[in-house]
């Protein structure tokens, strides 16, 4: 067949034609989800506490979410995650009474404070199970802590961490913290002692075992380290990072994520609760004050107005007014799941 034969042969024409390319399966975005609470949750060993956030919200599909109070990569346990609206009320938890179990190693002193540094110093000393129980009482009540260089503590603007990672040269001072109670739990061998600490916001667990093996003529670092309490969460609460997947992935009217989320107010466990009408809720959202009415009314403080049961402001009360300090946008009825993105052609 020659050239002209193809130029004048239709079918030929339509065999030169590129083919179409068959169409790719499209999937629609994923709708967020309008969730607000807490997620108590039970942070894993080796894992971020930016790391941990990230992970809620993508089980939970949302774009908002925040920790309470960060954790080593080292530490397990109590790591409160904050969704939605209850980012409003991170700081009362991270205010909130901390526990902890840690286990110290002695006879070596770290650059971190655990098992992450460098040896920095050693002692061939070894304290004795009544050595260390007398000197429990030295780090109890109000004390003078210096926290880890490695630490988030901010120094000039930058992160101590971050300094500390480049060799800098640099001295944290001295800050006050409370240890409202320290136990010796076990000595494991002479090298290894487990204790129990409950304490103030601000506490270096770290630092704690620092201190006490200078305190006892040795040295020491932290080679385990659990948070058992934060503020109102406590480990009874706790739920694991495979327990929130196999709940992402529950069949319509079984147990689902619903079932791992808190209320916004747990976080408020220590601020009494102030039923409000309908109207009144109305003008707090709108961030104006309330007329306080009744003998029963409470006369000063920070209260949180409820509406039906669901929270509508932490309010302060002022001369016998209350005035809306964090107004909360919460929808009503329970959360609802969507599941995986939907194929379109």
């Amino acid at each position: 067949m020659s050239d002209s034969d193809i130029e004048n042969n239709p079918a030929s024409e339509q065999n030169l034609k590129p083919k179409a390319k068959p169409k790719k399966q499209q999937f629609r975005a994923k709708r967020r989800t309008d969730v607000h609470g807490w997620v108590a949750f039970d942070k894993p060993l080796n894992m971020t506490s930016t790391q941990a956030v990230g992970a809620i919200k993508r089980i939970f599909n949302v774009k908002k979410a925040g920790h309470a109070g960060t954790l080593d990569p080292l530490a397990t346990g109590c790591l409160p995650i904050a969704i939605g609206e209850a980012t409003k009320t991170v700081s009362y938890v991270m205010d909130g009474f901390k526990e902890y179990e840690f286990t110290v190693r002695w006879g070596e002193e770290t650059s971190t404070d655990d098992t992450e540094g460098e040896l920095i110093d050693s002692s061939a000393h070894r304290p004795t199970r009544s050595e260390i129980e007398a000197s429990l009482a030295s780090f109890t009540g109000t004390i003078m802590q210096v926290p880890p260089i490695f630490s988030a503590i901010k120094v000039n603007g930058e992160r101590a961490y971050d300094l500390a990672r480049d060799g800098e040269n640099f001295k944290l001072d001295a800050r006050p913290i409370t240890i409202h109670k320290l136990t010796l739990i076990d000595c494991l061998d002479e090298d290894t002692a487990v204790f129990a600490a409950q304490c103030s916001k601000g506490t270096y667990v770290r630092s704690l075992a620092r201190d006490i093996g200078r305190h006892l003529g040795t040295r020491g670092h932290v080679i385990g380290l659990r948070r058992l309490i934060s503020g109102p969460f406590s480990e009874e609460m706790l739920i694991s990072l495979d327990d929130l997947e196999s709940l992402s992935h529950s069949a319509p009217g079984e147990p689902g994520l619903a079932n791992a989320l808190l209320p916004v107010e747990t976080a408020l466990d220590d601020i009494p609760a102030l039923a409000v009408n309908r109207n009144a809720a109305a003008r707090l959202r709108r961030g104006q004050t309330v007329l306080l009415r009744g003998q029963d009314a409470p006369i000063e403080g920070f209260v949180a107005a409820m509406n039906a049961g669901m929270l509508v402001a932490i309010c302060e009360i002022l001369e016998g007014d209350l005035w809306p300090r964090r107004v909360f946008n919460l929808p009503e009825g329970a959360p609802s799941f969507s599941g995986p993105p939907q194929p379109t052609i």
